[in-house]
């Protein structure tokens, strides 16, 4: 079959875009108008650049992303979540930043929707969506504040071993969640693979998809371990020796979550140094961040 000149054409624009990006950056800039504070600080010429590609180099549309983005930031306020407010959400490790990247020095995010605890109930400890969401949220700022200079995505790993839909998240808390990082986290996610779901996620699955844009979903893979080829599509990102065992590599993986909010605290700190914000985490000597976390990347 043959384009049509005119997808032809849009498609020659898009890659010039892609390739020559300065116009479109400097004419969103422009259409934004000048910019104080923390808007200034988030908008950086890698993050029009995001949401010029996450509109496909429509200015206009970009502009309307990008100023729902603002809005959202100075509301839901992302910046300002501090460890110590939303620690109990992580007790359980039922999500946490791997402590370890893929082989394109992406961070990487670690989910398991599916665990349980000596197998009578499931990591999800709570059953507030509003903090659940604002762990979620602290955790893509996290991961985005230990991206590399060179480096603008974040990878998931997402463990489906024992998923049923009496451990499944509400259908309400996944379409927030995919409305927050699709319209206010554009371009930022990589690649999400889920590790071995079972054929009854396929009915879950049709439901969330729905809510997913096509550029969204072409990023979630499946594997199954059984399955060679997306076995091998998920270590072509992964470094077998770093993979932890339960996603089929050769690591050990053992959540810590003293350890863990070491870390944390201490990430705290740039996060409030960065944005110029006052330090609202307790002090560094209270909470023994002065000692060297064993949580260390790899």
């Amino acid at each position: 079959m043959f384009r049509r000149r005119g997808s032809v054409r849009q498609q020659q624009e898009q890659d010039h875009h892609e390739l020559h990006p300065e116009s479109k950056v400097n004419e969103l800039k422009a259409a934004l108008g000048p910019l104080s504070g923390h808007d200034l600080l988030y908008c950086t010429d890698a993050c029009f650049k995001r949401y010029l590609e996450a509109r496909n180099w429509n200015v206009d549309k970009a502009k309307k992303m990008l100023e729902d983005t603002l809005v959202w930031r100075s509301t839901f306020k992302p910046q300002e979540i501090r460890w110590h407010e939303i620690s109990v959400e992580g007790e359980t490790g039922k999500v946490f930043r791997a402590n370890f990247r893929d082989r394109f020095g992406r961070t990487v995010l670690i989910m398991k929707p599916g665990r349980q605890i000596f197998k009578l109930k499931s990591l999800q400890n709570t059953t507030s969506m509003e903090n659940q969401i604002r762990h979620l949220v602290y955790l893509i700022e996290n991961a985005i504040l230990n991206l590399p200079e060179d480096q603008e995505e974040m990878a998931w790993l997402i463990d489906f071993s024992g998923w049923s839909f009496s451990t499944n998240v509400p259908v309400r808390t996944a379409r927030e969640t995919i409305s927050i990082l699709q319209n206010h986290y554009p371009q930022r996610l990589a690649v999400a693979f889920l590790y071995s779901p079972p054929r009854i996620f396929e009915a879950f699955w049709k439901i969330v998809k729905y809510f997913l844009d096509p550029k969204t979903i072409q990023k979630v893979k499946f594997v199954y371990p059984k399955n060679k080829e997306s076995v091998e599509l998920m270590r072509s990102c992964f470094d077998v020796d770093n993979l932890p065992t339960e996603f089929g590599g050769k690591a050990t993986m053992k959540y810590d979550h003293e350890d863990f909010s070491r870390l944390m605290l201490q990430d705290d700190l740039k996060t409030a140094k960065f944005w110029g914000l006052e330090q609202k985490t307790p002090s560094a000597a209270t909470n023994g961040i002065a000692e060297e976390s064993k949580y260390t990347e790899c």
